[in-house]
C-alpha cells in the first residue's frame, strides 16, 4: 500500500507540472502531504519535510547566490566578448551555436559536477540565444543531453554508485560501456544539430541579423556595461568555478556569497547601485529558491514515509520470471524514466541490488545489470528530474519553466539511452 502512495504522488506531480494545472511549488508542496496525510502520516509530515528541507539548504544557498552572481556578471557585459566572437564565427547560425552548446557542455563536465556545468556553460550561451532569439528551451535541453551523456564518467555520481553498490571493479563496469557513451555524445551532437536547424528555419537568417545588430547598438549605450573590468570579472568567475569544483578551501554554498560582493564592490562601488542590481536580479533568485525549498519537502516525505524503498521493491516484483534473461536490456531502457521516480541513492542503493540479485538468480551478472542502470538512471535522466536539485538550478539559470523543460527534453533524453542501449547489446556490455 505504501507503494502505492508513492507513485501517486509522483505520477500526480508529474500530471499536474506536465500539464500546467498547478505551479512547480504548489505541486512540489500539496501533492506529498495530501497523499501523506491519506496515507496516515499525518503528524510527522512536519519533521519528514523540514529534514527534506534541511538537505537541500546548502544547494539553495548556493544556487540564490549564483543566480545573483552570474545576474550582476551579465549587467557588467562580462559575457560580450565572447557572444561577439561565437556570434561573428557562427555568423548568427542556430546550428553553430547549438552544436557549440554540446560541445561547451561536454567539456564543462568534465569534473562529472551537474551544478558546476550548468553554472558555466547556461550563463556563457544564455545571452547569445537572447540575442538571437533562439528559444531558452533548446538550451536547456542541449545543456541536459550533454551534462547528463557525460555524467556516465566513472567519476560521476552514478557509475560510482552503480559500482560501490554491487562492489564491483570499476574497470570492468566502465569500460564495457565506452562504445554507447561515444555513441551517446554522437547522438546528442545530432540532436543539437537537428535543433538547430529548426530554429533556423524558424528565425530566419534576415531576422537574426537584426537582432545581433539591434543588440549591438543597445550595449553601447548600456550605462551597466563594464569593459574595463572584463578580464577582471572573468578570473574572479574562473576562481569561483575553480573553488566550486575543488570544493577543498571554501564551502560550496559560500563561494558564490563572496564573489557576489567582491562583484559589486569593484563593479558599482556606489551603495544605492549595489542594491538596485541585488533587488534587479532577487525575483528569480526567490522564485528558484522557494522551488528549491518545495523540492525540498517533497523529496523528505517520499524518502522517510518509506514510500521510495518501497516502490523499488514493488517495481521489481512486477518483473515475471520469463524475462529474467532480459533483465539488463529491461533495466535500461526504464532507467531513463526511473530517474523521474527515484532520486540516485534510493535507486542504486535500492533497486539496483534487488535487480541485480534477481538477475543472478536467473543465470546473468548482475554487472550486466549495473552497465544498463547508468544508460539512463540520473544520466540522461537527471536534468529532467524533480529529485535532483541540479535539474532546477538549470531552469533557474534559463528562466524555463520545469514543465515545459521536461516535455520539450524527456523525448531526446529518452532517443539518447535507446542510442546507447543499442550499442551497448551490440558490443556485448549486456545481453538483450
Amino acid at each position: 500500500m505504501l507503494a502505492l502512495w508513492g507513485f501517486c504522488i509522483i505520477f500526480t506531480l508529474l500530471a499536474l507540472i506536465m500539464t500546467k494545472r498547478a505551479s512547480v511549488i504548489i505541486a512540489l508542496v500539496a501533492v506529498p502531504i495530501i497523499f501523506g496525510t491519506l496515507a496516515g502520516f499525518g503528524p510527522k509530515l512536519g519533521a519528514f519535510a523540514f529534514a527534506g528541507i534541511k538537505s537541500v539548504a546548502p544547494v539553495g544557498v548556493m544556487l540564490t547566490f549564483a543566480i545573483l552572481y552570474f545576474g550582476v556578471m551579465n549587467d557588467t557585459g562580462m559575457f560580450d566578448p565572447a557572444i561577439k566572437n561565437i556570434i561573428r564565427y557562427g555568423g548568427g547560425d542556430p546550428v553553430k551555436v547549438a552544436v557549440g552548446t554540446a560541445v561547451i557542455t561536454m567539456l564543462a563536465h568534465m569534473d562529472g559536477s551537474g551544478a558546476s556545468t550548468f553554472l558555466i556553460a547556461v550563463p556563457a550561451m544564455l545571452p547569445i540565444y537572447n540575442k538571437l532569439g533562439m528559444d531558452k528551451k533548446v538550451l536547456t535541453c542541449i545543456v541536459a543531453l550533454s551534462a547528463g551523456t557525460m555524467n556516465m564518467l566513472p567519476w560521476g555520481g552514478p557509475t560510482l554508485r552503480a559500482a560501490s553498490s554491487l562492489h564491483l571493479n570499476m574497470s570492468e563496469l566502465f569500460n564495457p560501456v565506452i562504445p554507447a557513451q561515444l555513441a551517446g555524445l554522437a547522438a546528442v551532437v545530432f540532436f543539437s544539430y537537428w535543433l538547430g536547424r529548426k530554429e533556423r528555419a524558424r528565425l530566419g537568417v534576415s531576422q537574426i541579423e537584426d537582432v545581433v545588430v539591434v543588440s549591438a547598438e543597445d550595449e553601447k549605450a548600456d550605462p551597466l556595461k563594464r569593459p574595463k573590468l572584463v578580464w577582471f570579472n572573468i578570473l574572479l568567475t574562473i576562481g569561483a568555478i575553480v573553488a566550486l569544483v575543488q570544493g577543498k578551501f571554501i564551502p560550496l554554498p559560500v563561494v558564490f556569497m563572496v564573489a557576489l560582493v567582491i562583484a559589486l564592490i569593484v563593479n558599482y562601488p556606489d551603495v544605492k547601485l549595489q542594491q538596485e542590481r541585488i533587488v534587479a536580479q532577487g525575483k528569480s533568485a526567490i522564485f528558484m529558491i522557494a522551488i528549491i525549498f518545495a523540492a525540498g519537502i517533497f523529496t523528505g516525505i517520499l524518502k522517510q514515509t518509506g514510500m521510495i524503498k518501497a516502490m523499488a521493491s514493488a517495481l521489481v516484483s512486477f518483473v515475471p520470471k520469463t524475462l529474467g534473461g532480459h533483465l539488463p536490456f529491461l533495466t535500461a531502457i526504464t532507467s531513463m524514466p526511473s530517474s523521474l521516480l527515484f532520486d540516485p541513492d534510493s535507486y542504486y542503493f535500492g533497486i539496483l541490488p534487488v535487480l541485480s540479485t534477481a538477475a543472478e538468480a536467473m543465470g546473468v551478472a548482475k554487472i550486466e545489470v549495473a552497465r544498463a542502470a547508468i544508460l539512463g538512471q540520473m544520466t540522461t535522466g537527471f536534468p529532467v528530474s524533480p529529485l535532483t536539485a541540479s535539474t532546477f538550478l538549470l531552469i533557474g539559470l534559463a528562466s524555463v519553466d520545469l514543465g515545459d523543460h521536461q516535455k520539450f527534453t524527456i523525448p531526446f533524453a529518452f532517443g539518447v539511452t535507446l542510442v546507447m542501449t543499442i550499442v551497448a547489446v551490440v558490443t556485448g556490455a549486456f545481453r538483450l
